[in-house]
């Protein structure tokens, strides 16, 4: 068991007080949010192929990447809808998930099953229109997803290490779609970003959880926030050392035609060390989409390094 206790222990409530749920909206829109539309800006990294080979002004390779990140935007909101179909009970005894519609009960169960559905075939058939060899990294990436609805969320460090794997499929996806071989490099980086940002999420909801903690996931209950600690510093310093040999390795300053691509380093550093500021100052590490949305020095330094790649590959 956990040996946190930050603060006081604070008992949730087991279900939801209706009286301090959000004005009702129509059935559409409550889909939508469950849909979680912001988080879709994680389907981005489908583009990395696509910047880093050099093919963003290649018409067709960016019409499939496009619909790469549709697809993969398609089958994560019907994952977010059966994900909290299934979690709904958990959900309730959280202090922010219990205001979710599923969570609320604003939404019928027929209505999350045809919703997941449409998402899954939509998702699927702009999978076989960018690619047939997508669709079957798309039909992988699904089907990792729903294992971990259903069973790898609660089996300790391994539910971290799947989430991370469904960054690396996106990548691998990215690739596939427009056809061009993805370096083992970007494979690294990717991986190791996403266990960073992985477990910062745990860490945030141990901290801020408490003693509530594990009857919201029993999981929780094997971390600590020390051994989360070292987990982030170690990922943390491996995915600055890969992505920095990455941008001086021989294979890339051959692809790339120079080695500028190192002059990015210091925005990667500096975007890691502001999400570690965030996570210990003012606990914003539970939602990495929000941070890159809402947190103006990190906007800042995303936007400095697109330009900074752009000038190193298209210049």
């Amino acid at each position: 068991m956990s040996r946190v206790q930050e603060r006081p222990q604070q008992p949730l409530p087991s279900a939801v007080n209706v009286a301090k749920l959000p004005p009702a909206h129509p059935l559409w829109r409550a889909l939508l949010t469950s849909m979680r539309p912001r988080q879709w800006t994680k389907n981005l990294i489908v583009y990395a192929p696509l910047l880093f080979a050099k093919s963003v002004f290649r018409g067709d390779a960016a019409l499939r990447a496009t619909l790469a990140v549709a697809s993969f935007c398609l089958l994560a909101g019907g994952v977010y809808l059966f994900n909290d179909w299934f979690d709904r009970e958990r959900d309730r005894r959280h202090p922010e998930k219990r205001y979710r519609a599923i969570a609320a009960g604003l939404i019928p169960g027929r209505t999350v099953a045809l919703a997941v559905a449409v998402c899954w075939l939509a998702g699927g058939a702009l999978a076989f229109a960018a690619r047939p060899s997508f669709a079957v990294i798309a039909g992988g990436y699904l089907a990792l997803q729903i294992v971990y609805s259903l069973i790898l969320k609660q089996l300790v460090i391994l539910d971290v290490v799947a989430i991370s794997l469904g960054f690396v499929l996106r990548v691998l996806g990215g690739g596939v779609a427009i056809s061009v071989p993805v370096s083992n490099w970007l494979y690294l980086c990717t991986l190791l970003l996403a266990l960073f940002l992985g477990f910062a999420k745990r860490r945030h909801e141990l901290a801020s959880l408490y003693g509530d903690a594990v009857p919201h996931r029993a999981n929780l209950g094997e971390y600590s926030l020390p051994m989360l600690d070292q987990m982030i510093a170690v990922v943390a310093a491996s995915c600055i050392l890969s992505y920095g040999l990455y941008t001086v390795s021989r294979e890339t300053i051959s692809k790339v035609g120079s080695d500028r691509l190192k002059y990015t380093l210091p925005v990667v550093i500096y975007g890691i060390f502001r999400y570690l500021f965030l996570m210990h100052k003012r606990g914003a590490a539970g939602s990495p989409e929000r941070v890159l949305l809402s947190d103006p020095p990190m906007i800042i330094n995303l936007l400095l390094f697109v330009v900074l790649a752009a000038w190193a590959l298209y210049s």
